[in-house]
Formats: C-alpha cells, sequence, structure tokens
C-alpha cells in the first residue's frame, strides 16, 4: 500500500519521533514494505515514519541507485527501528540533497563522511554500525528526519529567505508532483 507522502509545513515532520516497543507494532515488516513502496513509486532513497505521518523512530533506506558511482551501494537496502547517532566524523562535503516531503527544490547540504548508529532492523536484531560517504548520508538526511529536522534547517539563512515562497507553496499544495502527497495548508473538502 502507498502512503501518501506528508509536505513540508505539516507539524509531524518537526516533532521528534518517539521509540516504538516490539510488542506495540506487531505488524512492523508490512509498515516497511508499504513505505519501500511508497519510496520507490516516488523515486526517494530514503523515507521516514514522519514523512507518511507516523511520529515513529523508523526509516528505510535503498541506496542501489547510487552503485553505479559506488560498488559497495549496490543491494544497500535497509531498515532502521529506534536508531541513535553515536557518532559523525570526518570532513564534511556537500551534495544536492532533495526530499519527498519538500519536492522541486535542492540545495547543497554539507554532511560528515562517516555516520556511527546504533539500531535495530525489521526483525528486532541490534546493530552498531558505521556507515560512510552516500550511505552515510542518506542515513543522515532520514536520521534528521526523526529528529524533527529537515534539510532545508542546514542552509544559510540567505538561502532560506530566496527558497521561502517555493516552501509556502509546497505546504499549500502548489507544486507539481507524480505521487500522492498530503499537504497542511489545504483545506479538506475543496
Amino acid at each position: 500500500m502507498k502512503f501518501p507522502i506528508i509536505a513540508y509545513g505539516d507539524p509531524v515532520l518537526r516533532r521528534k519521533a518517539t521509540a516504538i516497543e516490539p510488542d506495540e507494532y506487531p505488524h512492523i515488516k508490512e509498515l516497511i514494505d508499504n513505505m519501500y513502496e511508497t519510496m520507490y513509486a516516488a523515486h526517494g532513497v530514503g523515507l521516514a515514519a514522519p514523512q507518511v505521518g507516523l511520529s515513529m523512530r523508523l526509516f528505510v533506506v535503498d541506496a542501489s541507485p547510487f552503485a553505479e558511482d559506488d560498488a559497495t551501494l549496490n543491494g544497500f537496502k535497509k531498515a532502521f527501528i529506534n536508531a541513535q547517532v553515536l557518532e559523525e566524523t570526518g570532513d564534511e562535503w556537500p551534495f544536492n540533497e532533495g526530499c519527498l516531503s519538500i519536492p522541486d527544490i535542492r540545495e547543497d547540504v554539507y554532511r560528515c563522511r562517516h555516520v556511527r548508529l546504533s539500531y535495530y532492523d525489521e526483525n528486532w536484531k541490534h546493530y552498531e554500525e558505521t556507515f560512510t560517504g552516500m550511505a552515510a548520508r542518506i542515513i543522515q538526511h532520514e536520521y534528521d528526519h526523526i529528529e524533527g529536522k529537515l534539510f532545508t534547517d542546514k542552509l544559510s539563512p540567505l538561502r532560506k529567505r530566496l527558497i521561502e515562497k517555493k516552501l509556502n507553496d509546497i505546504s499549500r499544495g502548489i507544486v507539481d508532483v507524480e505521487y500522492k502527497m498530503k499537504f497542511p495548508a489545504v483545506k479538506k473538502g475543496r
């Protein structure tokens, strides 16, 4: 099942998501499958639960589209439950990021090259792993979502002012997207 993606401006995107327990969400694998389906339909490489309206510490990534440039990303597909960043290290490097909740806006964002993470997979197996390069970037972007942050928060005040109208248009549904979205400023029944 494909979920509508929550657009910029919805309060769920600004809330720090809550941890979940295995007995609390017995159908977690089904939710994860639905999130992947939603992400692929929107041509994304990552999707966090707040982006589908669920304020829980869950995100999925599939970095395979970047495997042409980095062979280690071939088949890199993971679900992250209750993730916690333990350490971010290495030089910060820029990359032109976008977000499914903020369509048609891409900006250079600086992130650390390495991230060490504690998380559970969809089988509730615990991991502590270090990710590097593009995998680290995608994970950091999605992790920001479960912390109530967006990539636009990392922009300079000037860049934020320059895209402010576009952001307001997105929250009002004035954007052309090929996937289903839910816009916070659009009145129901219209």
